[in-house]
């Protein structure tokens, strides 16, 4: 049974599933984990720290050897996650945006507890990719900075970063049983009034929320006829990426764990 452990100083690295030994007793980092590991926090071995899979595991681990581009760790036990995750499966569909905004929700989203991010290309995005190379490179930054998120929020699962998607496809793609979400400026009905057509226990929700220039007409209509309800929230006009960290945190409050 994984035993609970006190999370105040936690010296947390992340490894993937495939970098743990076969019998589950060791671990090897590799790459910026290790030179982390060795170079910044000058660990040496016999120091204990924590590692976490991103797939909901978080082992205390012993280091026995570490050189400049890896290390390699005994595994002492496994332990509870510094943070459980939230109950909502949420996922954040959002129109891509200029310079580090798209990095800046990337990173908030992974705080606040998503669990998918979806980069979209709509009508009015912010900026336009160059190639297929060009979007790949973008979404292996995100997953890297939603990476380090989870480890400084104590997160053991990693939000996965999908790849670009046009909005035609996302909107026509069956998602959360239902309950998919349009955030917009407009022609929408109130989140208070979505949180009462929604099931009480409603566990998975697609939020989408566009870019600095707002959806074109054609695409809420084309949403509302795709089955997702159109929400505005009111109140004021607010930049996609303060949109974007608001929903989330809004309805990780209504649906998920934060209260």
């Amino acid at each position: 049974m994984p035993v609970l452990q006190t999370t105040m100083t936690r010296r947390r690295f992340y490894a993937p599933a495939a970098a743990f030994g076969a019998t589950q007793n060791s671990v090897t980092l590799v790459a910026d984990e290790a030179r982390h590991l060795r170079e910044v926090l000058r660990l040496k071995p016999g120091d204990e720290v924590y590692v976490f899979n991103g797939e909901g595991k978080e082992f205390l681990s012993r280091i026995e050897e570490s050189r400049r581009d890896n290390a390699r760790l005994q595994i002492i036990r496994e332990v509870e996650p510094a943070h459980p995750e939230s109950t909502l499966q949420l996922t954040l569909a959002l129109a891509l945006l200029k310079g580090e905004k798209f990095d800046l929700v990337v990173q908030k989203a992974t705080e606040l507890g998503v669990t998918c991010i979806v980069p979209v290309m709509t009508r009015h995005a912010d900026i336009r990719l160059r190639d297929e190379s060009d979007a790949a490179k973008r979404v292996t930054r995100w997953q890297r900075i939603a990476m380090e998120a989870a480890k400084q929020s104590g997160r053991a699962v990693i939000p996965t970063v999908a790849s670009v998607i046009v909005f035609t496809s996302l909107i026509e793609t069956p998602g959360s049983g239902g309950n998919c979400l349009m955030f917009s400026e407009r022609d929408g009905q109130s989140l208070q009034q979505t949180k009462q057509d929604l099931a009480a226990d409603a566990n998975q929700i697609t939020a989408l929320v566009g870019s600095e220039g707002g959806w074109g007409d054609e695409e809420i209509a084309a949403a509302r006829d795709a089955g997702w309800t159109v929400v505005t929230l009111g109140g004021r006009t607010l930049r996609a990426e303060t949109a974007a960290i608001a929903v989330t945190a809004l309805l990780q409050h209504l649906f998920g764990d934060l209260h």
